[in-house]
């Protein structure tokens, strides 16, 4: 039977995992998943090295070195992460030269603490990008109203960039044209645009999981349309997503950039994010099934990426069903969820989630720090 995970590739969908842990790069694992032709790219966030970092003892003997070198909580950090990030990009490279640089990306990601800050989103783009010194980087910018004009910016500057934190429509279309923008500037300036990559991280389940909120106490008030409310449960985010891909395909197919395609640059592919399903009652590979097709990534944690390659079933279905996606947002509209402002809200949250995530990180990597220098070894 062929591994559904190699079947997506074949399809034109790009399996990335979700996580890292130096461990995934010291025991072989993730070479392993590599060289099997599972994953062609990764990404992290600090969620996930603060529970890497908090949950295990394998980072105790750098944290021991570098605090004993008298180095901050935060460039303890940045220096395991930089490690981690190089270490996976290598990893990484033969995938990112077989596609001549289409595929094989790590992502690293802007403090999140400067997601409303143009300049110094920018800068940390920047200062990532040279410290990182890995063609197959990606820089992870927020999607804010103050990050787009950072995107914009750091494509002009040739630096990859995986714009993270996208929820709605109206927003995706502000980070495709920051890219086109960004990627015409290169181009005025004498820049090679065939050398530079993007994707943009359109989030999926957390949408479904606000607005069938919204949906149960609407149903629990009673009243007449219940059953209606109901079918509607579970239906947003794939609904959301399906129409951020038509945005897609009618931006990058047509006239606006077709010059920008004939000098060689590539499509801002979609990466769908928060694929793992929320709510136990839906499918383990719920966001997964619904999202493929060609062009677009799907970066999966761990369990739901061991769930696709267990029973997944790939077959292009993210540009089927149109209507009834549009149906499903007027529906939403006339139940009275006011879908632009739990996007909106949403948005805030996952910055303002990240941003806890950081400082809890930098929290721990401190008591870590202070606890084992201290101790011998």
């Amino acid at each position: 039977m062929t591994n559904p995970l190699l079947a997506l590739q074949r399809l034109g969908q790009s399996p990335w995992h979700d996580n890292i842990r130096r461990d995934l790069l010291t025991s072989g694992i993730l070479a392993r998943m590599i060289e099997e032709g599972e994953i062609t790219g990764l990404t992290s966030n600090p969620t996930i090295f603060e529970q890497a970092i908090a949950k295990s003892e394998i980072y105790d003997e750098a944290i021991r070195r570098l605090a004993r070198e008298g180095k901050s909580a935060e460039a303890i950090f940045e220096a395991l992460s930089v490690e981690d990030i190089r270490n996976a990009a290598a990893l990484f490279m033969p995938v990112f030269e077989r596609t001549r640089g289409k595929d094989g990306f790590v992502s690293i990601e802007v403090s999140p603490k400067l997601a409303h800050d143009t300049g110094k989103t920018l800068d940390e783009a920047r200062r990532y990008w040279r410290t990182v010194d890995r063609r197959n980087l990606m820089v992870k910018i927020p999607a804010t109203a103050a990050g787009v004009p950072a995107i914009e910016a750091a494509i002009a500057d040739g630096i990859n960039v995986n714009v993270t934190l996208i929820f709605s429509i109206e927003r995706y279309q502000a980070v495709m044209g920051a890219y086109i923008r960004g990627l015409r500037k290169r181009a005025a300036s004498g820049g090679d645009v065939r050398s530079v990559a993007s994707v943009a991280s359109f989030f999926v389940s957390r949408v479904d999981s606000a607005v069938d909120q919204l949906l149960d106490d609407r149903i629990a008030a009673g009243g007449r349309g219940q059953e209606r409310l109901r079918t509607l449960k579970g239906k947003a985010a794939i609904a959301n997503a399906k129409l951020a891909y038509k945005a897609f395909a009618r931006t990058f197919g047509g006239d606006g950039f077709a010059d920008l395609s004939a000098r060689g640059a590539q499509r801002q592919r979609p990466l769908w994010a928060s694929t793992s399903s929320k709510n136990p009652s839906y499918p383990d590979v719920y966001y997964v099934e619904a999202l493929i097709g060609p062009d677009t990534v799907n970066t999966m944690p761990p369990a739901t990426l061991a769930a696709y390659k267990d029973h997944g079933r790939p077959v292009v279905r993210v540009d089927q069903e149109l209507e009834t996606a549009r149906e499903t947002i007027a529906a939403l509209a006339s139940a009275g969820i006011d879908l632009p402002a739990v996007l909106g809200r949403l948005e805030e949250e996952g910055v303002a989630s990240f941003a806890r995530s950081y400082e809890s990180l930098i929290s721990v990597v401190s008591e870590r720090a202070a606890t084992i220098s201290g101790s011998r070894g």
